[in-house]
């Protein structure tokens, strides 16, 4: 794994492009997780009010928070970075990022408010919350990567 971190995913990298790295897989390694837990029971015709959802998105969260912190240590410990402060660069690409990201939340709370005006559903509430914060980790992650490579946009 250390040669793999020296040949591009972790030399010459600052220490938040790493951090965002150890989030984006945490994130989509987490969804996947939790998506093969849930979905066969949702598709194999298991009821919505008797799915057992509760418990595994909580241990995924718990998982993922666990693991976010224990990776971050192993990259600084197999790459460590020169500089742990962030520059006026991170700090513009993060704000780029977090606006990105921002927008799904949003979004995800306003689908769970409709969704508990309407008596959607416990499930439904809950996995759109998820799904969004999911959706705002991976995209605002994603975009932060590309500035980190192209630049931040002067709009």
């Amino acid at each position: 794994m250390s040669g793999f971190l020296y040949t591009g995913v972790g030399a010459g990298m600052s220490y938040e492009e790493k951090g965002t790295w150890v989030y984006l897989v945490v994130a989509v390694t987490g969804s996947a997780v939790y998506l093969s837990l849930v979905l066969p029971q949702l598709l194999g015709g298991v009821p919505v009010d008797e799915i057992d959802y509760v418990p595994a998105m909580l241990w995924i969260i718990g998982a993922a928070i666990v693991a976010s912190i224990v990776l971050r240590i192993l990259v600084e410990i197999v790459v460590p970075s020169g500089n742990t402060r962030g520059d006026v660069r991170d700090r513009e690409i993060d704000r780029l990022g977090e606006r990105v990201g921002g927008a799904f939340v949003v979004i995800g709370a306003l689908v769970a408010l409709v969704l508990a005006l309407f008596e959607g559903g416990y499930f439904w509430i809950a996995n759109v919350i998820y799904l969004c914060f999911v959706l705002s980790a991976i995209l605002s992650s994603v975009t932060k990567l590309i500035a980190y490579r192209r630049g931040v946009p002067s709009w």
